[in-house]
């Protein structure tokens, strides 16, 4: 073996404890898999991390521990919000961690080699992986979009017709239910009709309902606890437009999408028809002569 130079080894250790990281990370998610063909795919990755580091240890000639703390941080990301979305996350991390420079290059000739296999396949076993909450993916953007587009519209027409925070919580919340529960039966209806395989009308409603539910609930919020109405229209937008940026993160990593231009369209019609509803809502309140 040619001999390396101490910071060469240095960053060969780091490589060899990322790999062998991630071989312990993908082998957690893998033994709370149920379903076999996730678990034959994610073992499949689990093992190509474990020659990864293999190959790594030929240079450092060491055992090397895995970084437990980054094992359980992942680990409870794939339990929160998916495995597809966690995976994704880390080897997105990964490659930025992992890209070769030029003195590792000039020492270790198939270092480039290896490392385009490894990514490729890789990325072919990710793409493998079918988990169900994907699947639904549009139930829960159709009831995102609808509750962030109609109810921050919705929110600040109330605001300067009524003027009263308690008034406008208790309207949005009875208008949110009911447009919820409208939302999930158009859904179960739209998903019965086009006949659409591999998911199920009722689950696509659920999805649907759930989340413009959880959405109103958001945004009805700062109504609830501010007495300023104004005040509580504003956090009730930032909310929007947290939730907004959160979801197109969450989307984007998953569904290897574009994030900024996503984000930055739906914030600019979410924000659009609130700012839309509070003038018509100032224009009713001045035509109609409302006093709450």
């Amino acid at each position: 073996m040619m001999q390396l130079t101490e910071e060469i080894l240095k960053d060969i250790s780091e490589r060899q404890r990322n790999e062998i990281t991630e071989h312990r990370i993908y082998e957690k998610i893998t033994g709370v898999t149920t379903d076999p063909h996730n678990r034959e795919v994610l073992s499949r990755i689990a093992a190509e991390e474990l020659k990864h580091y293999t190959i790594w240890k030929q240079y450092t000639a060491k055992e090397i521990v895995p970084d437990m703390l980054r094992v359980w941080y992942y680990y409870l990301i794939a339990r929160m919000l998916g495995m597809t979305f966690a995976i994704k996350l880390m080897e997105g991390v990964e490659q930025g961690a992992q890209a070769g420079d030029e003195t590792l290059l000039a020492v270790i000739p198939e270092m480039q080699a290896m490392l385009s296999d490894e990514a490729k396949h890789e990325r072919e076993l990710i793409a493998l992986i079918d988990e169900e909450r994907l699947k639904y993916v549009g139930s829960v953007v159709l009831g995102l979009n609808d509750a962030l587009v109609e109810f921050t519209g919705t929110l600040a027409g109330l605001t300067f017709a009524i003027q009263n925070s308690q008034i406008i919580a208790v309207a949005g919340l009875i208008t949110g239910v009911a447009a919820s529960l409208s939302m999930a039966a158009s859904e179960y209806l739209s998903q019965r009709s086009e006949g659409t395989t591999g998911t199920s009308p009722k689950k696509a409603a659920l999805y649907t309902g759930a989340t413009y539910i959880v959405t109103v609930a958001l945004l009805i919020l700062p109504f609830l606890i501010l007495p300023s109405p104004y005040l509580a229209l504003v956090f009730t937008l930032i909310g929007a437009v947290l939730v907004i940026f959160v979801f197109t993160f969450y989307i984007s990593v998953a569904k290897d999408l574009s994030f900024w231009k996503r984000f930055a369209e739906m914030a600019a019609i979410s924000l659009g028809i609130a700012a839309i509803s509070f003038v018509i809502g100032l224009l009713i309140r001045v035509m109609l002569n409302v006093t709450v």
